[in-house]
């Protein structure tokens, strides 16, 4: 794992409520894109940039690509792992996030649902 290329990738608050977010679970591109209120190129490119660093990994199925954190690296980066686990969670934007995010699982809304339009994800 290279450290510099890791330190790079957290350069981007988007990448930083990426990761807040697979913290809770897998999610598909679908969701993060509506969680985070991003269009579907960006939050490619974003997930990208973390899959190339090694921070996060994927699992494709059906037609949907599913992300989550990838432990190994938070083991291996005790800085990365704090970060993760005690400090996003005090960054506003991340907040709002983890909001939308209990609001969604709460709303038995799937994949499916939020790429055919239905429901609200904003607050």
């Amino acid at each position: 794992m290279d450290l510099v290329q890791v330190i790079k990738v957290l350069g981007d608050e988007n990448r930083l409520r990426i990761l807040n977010l697979l913290k809770y679970g897998e999610l598909c591109v679908c969701e993060i894109e509506r969680l985070l209120d991003t269009n579907q190129s960006n939050t490619s490119r974003h997930l990208n940039k973390l899959t190339l660093a090694n921070l996060i990994c994927y699992e494709k199925r059906a037609l949907y690509v599913y992300y989550k954190i990838n432990n190994k690296a938070l083991e291996e980066l005790l800085f990365l792992k704090e970060l993760v686990n005690n400090e996003l969670c005090k960054v506003e934007k991340c907040k709002a996030d983890l909001e939308r995010l209990n609001k969604y699982k709460n709303s038995g809304l799937s994949c499916e649902d939020l790429k055919e339009g239905k429901g609200c994800l904003k607050l």
